[in-house]
């Protein structure tokens, strides 16, 4: 049966993904085509060049920590639970999480490449955003008493994300999603005055 041109880009996505793990973000196009058992010039046919493939294949880490996270505290009306809820969304699954290693190697790569720092600026900025409409709604419903502006606020807690982050797929010995989740509620609770509940992970 035929490999349609859809099912032949997924390959070639995840191929990248596995080819940055093994190979980092300086990565070469004759790997990537290694690693799917193509050829570079059938990966060519498919993506104009490597950062434009590498770009794709880290999308899906960009709608997992921007777009599912909206879609995961839609409906819910407390924003207490929802800020819970978002920043146990932010975090890596475990130190073997691939969209955070994927996101991690390109954000080094980025000074070199301006195309992964125009895609990792915008999802921070996104991030940020979504942040401030919880930090706001809360604030405006009287359930939040912020200790700062919400930017800086939204701003901190994204940046403790992404640290904290690196550091579980770094294997930290001691930062596991659980522990990783309440160090970063607890500089929420200060930040918005509110004890918040206990994360829980689903």
């Amino acid at each position: 049966m035929p490999v349609s041109r859809t099912e032949r880009r997924e390959k070639l996505l995840r191929a990248a993904q596995s080819a940055v793990m093994k190979h980092g973000a300086d990565v070469q196009l004759k790997q990537v085509a290694a690693e799917a058992s193509l050829t570079p010039g059938a990966v060519l046919y498919h993506f104009r060049d490597i950062q434009t493939l590498l770009v794709e294949a880290n999308r899906a880490g960009m709608e997992r920590f921007y777009d599912a996270r909206l879609r995961a505290i839609e409906g819910i009306p407390e924003p207490e639970r929802k800020l819970v809820m978002t920043i146990e969304s932010g975090l890596p699954v475990d130190s073997d999480d691939p969209a955070v290693k994927l996101m991690c190697e390109l954000g080094g790569a980025a000074a070199r490449y301006p195309a992964y720092a125009v895609m990792l600026t915008a999802l921070y900025d996104r991030q940020v955003a979504m942040y401030q409409v919880i930090l706001e709604t809360g604030a405006a419903q009287g359930v939040f008493t912020l200790t700062s502006p919400s930017l800086t606020i939204a701003r901190n807690i994204v940046a403790l994300e992404d640290a904290y982050g690196y550091r579980m797929v770094a294997r930290h010995p001691s930062l596991d999603v659980e522990t990783t989740t309440e160090l970063i509620c607890d500089y929420a609770r200060t930040a918005t005055g509110h004890p918040l509940p206990r994360p829980v992970r689903v």
